[in-house]
């Protein structure tokens, strides 16, 4: 018997099934009477830094060389380490057992790994051809040993090709269907902002009203702030997913994105408020193309949320302008707009809008890669050396933690600076954080809302997240092992049961959850206490959801009880209905008190 199937033979034995501790999450009345709760947390922050002189890093340097201000008061630094390419040791891991599967994140052994973003969602389909076309060209001499992961943002992420640090994987995947090119579903509908300029310049010179000039300039103003509402949301979404993926892999990972538009800015002076609507600067707001129109929406609590998941999963951005070096829109060749620009104001304008929009972009992917402790890549049309450089700045770095002096209770930007001695170095690392004020539980103004955490979770398709690890075993109900063990208690299913048609099956789902990774509180007593919810859904082969089952369960652990599901796990039986033909099982487990979740997907057989 193997390890998994011990395991969890002697923790669902007898008549003790925790599928009968589920329950729907309105009914409190079975819950444990709560202790007075403590919140124990130590704030402990941790920056990873990169230094380099004259673009080379700098090896060899000791504590006493960083010198870290939050706020402008220097702290203690309590624990430091240097990371170079190639000085990690392998990760632990071990093959899993027939019909187990794991959303622990596979990883080579490095200090670093990379994660190639290709973004069609926010470039147009020239400029994906052209960088598409370079990274074959850069992944078919890229250094064996460098390990990356690609993927693509369109209507949804999409993992194209997991950790690796083969280059022929890597090469093989890139020149694959799922990498291709694709018109992005919101970028190129309707006029852009210079044509949009043009247009009515060329009406102006014909003799239009100024009536008619502004009903189609506020009609082009209220489709471009829908599209960039769509962008902005979808980006967002986009990006808290890849950071939970992420969350599960140790150290730094640098993420190379390729675009061509950046909706969003991680500015901390623009995220502590929110500025009127016609305000360039407006407050987390994003920077519609053409200017600042009247439907314009705040983004500033969506993109601190993302900038903390960044944060936590040590995510450092390298922008790159997929548009390489620009020109302005009456020059540029790739310029297949439905309008041309009429006469010199027409020209005028439709340059000075192309410049203006460069400058707000350039301007988000500095913000970007400065508060992330990465690099921007603008008006170059070398890619392969974006990506060779972005690799090479983030491979060297030093990892430094520290307690703040003064306890947060808050929920502000802390501004952060580091001074090394010893050169003119420079020096890359995140510039400040945004703190939770964990007193407020799971209802403060910034927490993420938990519908939205489980429907990213269990998205079809959607990258596995690895913020809560955890295995499954998945077996039909009526698999020998299934039938010699404990009799299942819970009839519940699935709220589509009623309505599956033709012959069905029953899966049962025993799950460890990775004990460790849990917001607990922890009461006077020493008792942890949490929420946690547990979904499966199913998922036919063109994404149609079949059945799905919804579950929560109250922990509470006395300090035995915690110590021994640290070692063994935390377990959780489900069952759920499926009709037969090609299914996917999508599941996912989320932390209500830390806003966290798990998630994999699993193909399983047909139905016979």
């Amino acid at each position: 018997m193997n390890r998994f199937q011990h395991t969890l033979s002697a923790l669902i034995s007898g008549t003790v099934l925790l599928t009968a501790a589920f329950a729907a999450a309105a009914p409190q009345q079975d819950v444990p009477p709560v202790p007075p709760v403590i919140h124990s947390e130590t704030n402990l922050v941790l920056i990873d830094t990169v230094v380099t002189e004259k673009g080379a890093p700098i090896h060899g340097l000791d504590k006493s060389k960083f010198h870290l201000f939050e706020d402008g008061k220097e702290q203690t630094i309590t624990s430091f380490e240097e990371h170079r390419p190639g000085t990690e040791p392998p990760p632990a891991s071990e093959p899993l057992p027939a019909h187990v599967f794991s959303n622990k994140p596979q990883y080579p052994p490095a200090a670093t790994v990379n994660v190639l973003l290709l973004d069609s969602l926010n470039m147009p389909i020239q400029d994906q051809a052209r960088s598409r076309v370079q990274m074959i060209e850069y992944l078919g001499t890229i250094p064996a040993g460098t390990p990356m992961a690609i993927f693509t943002l369109g209507s949804q992420l999409r993992l194209v090709q997991g950790f690796t640090s083969d280059p022929a994987t890597l090469l093989t995947a890139i020149k694959g269907a799922r990498a291709n090119s694709s018109q992005s579903p919101i970028l190129e509908n309707g006029l852009t902002a210079e044509e949009t300029n043009a247009a009515l310049t060329g009406l102006d010179s014909v003799g239009g009203t100024a009536m008619a000039s502004s009903a189609i300039k506020q009609f082009e103003q209220d489709v471009q702030a829908t599209r960039t509402d769509a962008r902005v949301k979808t980006t967002l979404d986009s990006l808290n997913q890849l950071a939970r993926y992420l969350g599960g892999i140790p150290g730094r990972k640098n993420l190379i994105w390729f675009s061509g538009s950046f909706p969003i800015s991680l500015d901390p002076e623009k995220l502590q408020g929110v500025a009127l609507p016609d305000s360039p600067a407006a407050a987390g707001q994003a920077s519609l193309q053409g200017g600042s129109f009247s439907t314009m929406a705040d983004y500033s609590s969506d993109i601190r949320k993302t900038s903390v998941l960044l944060t936590t999963s040590r995510v450092s951005v390298y922008p790159v302008d997929a548009r390489g070096l620009m020109n302005g829109s009456s020059v540029d060749a790739s310029n297949h707009g439905n309008v041309t620009p009429v006469g010199v104001n027409g020209i005028a304008n439709a340059d000075q809008s192309v410049l203006s929009n460069t400058i707000q972009d350039h301007t988000a992917m500095e913000e970007l890669a400065t508060e992330t402790g990465g690099r921007a890549f603008t008006n170059t049309n070398d890619f392969k050396q974006a990506v060779a450089g972005a690799i090479d700045h983030g491979g060297s770095y030093y990892t430094i933690t520290y307690t703040p002096a003064s306890k947060h209770t808050d929920e502000t930007y802390h501004k952060l600076k580091l001074k090394v001695d010893g050169g003119p170095y420079s020096v890359a690392y995140r510039h400040g954080y945004f703190t939770n004020d964990r007193s407020k539980g799971t209802k403060g103004k910034d927490t993420i809302p938990q519908s939205s955490l489980m429907l990213e979770a269990t998205k079809r398709g959607a990258p596995p997240a690895t913020q809560i690890l955890f295995q499954s075993r998945i077996l039909p109900a009526d698999d020998p092992e299934i039938v010699a063990g404990p009799k299942l208690v819970s009839e519940q299913t699935g709220e589509l049961t009623k309505s599956l048609k033709g012959p069905t099956r029953r899966y049962v789902v025993d799950s460890l959850l990775d004990a460790h990774d849990f917001a607990y509180t922890v009461a006077l007593d020493g008792t942890r206490q949490d929420q946690v919810e547990m979904t499966l859904v199913g998922y036919d082969a063109d994404g149609k959801r079949l059945n799905y089952v919804d579950r929560g369960l109250a922990l509470n652990f006395t300090p035995d009880l915690y110590a021994k599901r640290l070692q063994t796990g935390i377990p959780l039986r489900m069952a759920i209905d499926l009709p037969s033909g090609p299914v996917f099982l999508r599941i996912a487990v989320r932390d209500v008190n830390g806003s966290k979740v798990g998630s994999l997907e699993v193909p399983l057989p047909t139905a016979k």
